[in-house]
């Protein structure tokens, strides 16, 4: 709503990806330019910036991907950023799960950067829907312009502020997350059918399995609910696995080694 015309500008999203860009762009009637990533799950910038024309006005990258779990390569963040003359918006809902560090230090360089967060992940407060973006005031003024005046109610804004004084926890927390989701990713090399374990630095794990929709069901009538990403493009036959307490992590590997 801020940058984009209707009907007239276009935004660049990059396949695998969230969904979500997508979808707020037809809202705002902007056209959504698809560039797939490269087979290991990277932005090709070149391709990148021949679908740019006068009227793309911001490219989306999520570092960690999801579904992937993958950051990007500072190189192509910064090909971009130096290239591109519109915005680039890089979502981190995951950024804290990664060994990376945020971008969150770059606006003096890259005025044309914005960054979002979210304290529905690390936080674990989906429930409340608050996020942050974080820009350069040029950026956020604008974007003040369009938003609601009461945007994030109360209490909201209390519950938000009590999680973020709990540091500790949310350290420890992160933390055992980080630690389950290495040992999860050891004891999946046991499972017969994973073809193959993708490298993450997310919450979640994407695996490719002999046969998604089978898996998936099989899960299901466990009662084990994943994320069946095989439409996805460069996603065939991948399940997406969020890593879980240690006691739900070994029943997610107790269904999949009977299966």
């Amino acid at each position: 709503r801020a940058f984009c015309e209707p009907k007239v500008d276009n935004v660049i999203t990059l396949p695998p990806t969230y969904g979500m860009y997508g979808v707020l762009a037809n809202i705002n009637a902007a056209e959504n330019r698809e560039v797939l990533l490269s087979n290991d799950f990277q932005p090709q910038v070149e391709k990148i910036l021949e679908a740019v024309d006068e009227n793309t006005k911001i490219i989306f990258l999520c570092s960690p991907n999801n579904p992937t779990g993958n950051t990007f390569s500072d190189e192509s963040v910064v090909y971009l950023l130096q290239n591109f003359k519109g915005l680039v918006v890089i979502d981190e809902a995951y950024i804290d799960f990664s060994k990376k560090e945020s971008w969150i230090n770059e606006f003096d360089e890259y005025p044309n950067l914005a960054i979002t967060q979210t304290l529905s992940k690390a936080y674990g407060m989906a429930g409340i829907r608050l996020g942050i973006c974080y820009a350069s005031t040029a950026i956020i003024s604008v974007l003040n312009k369009i938003k609601p005046p009461y945007n994030v109610n109360e209490l909201t804004q209390r519950k938000a502020l009590e999680r973020l004084e709990d540091k500790e926890s949310i350290a420890f927390e992160i933390e055992s997350i980080i630690t389950e989701r290495e040992a999860l990713l050891e004891v999946l090399k046991e499972v017969k059918f994973v073809k193959k374990i993708y490298p993450t630095e997310a919450n979640f794990i994407l695996i490719k399995v002999d046969d998604a929709n089978k898996r998936y069901d099989e899960l299901i009538a466990k009662g084990i609910v994943v994320r069946n990403r095989t439409t996805q493009p460069l996603c065939e036959n991948c399940l997406r696995l969020t890593v879980g307490t240690e006691q739900e992590n070994k029943k997610l590997i107790k269904a999949l080694k009977e299966l």
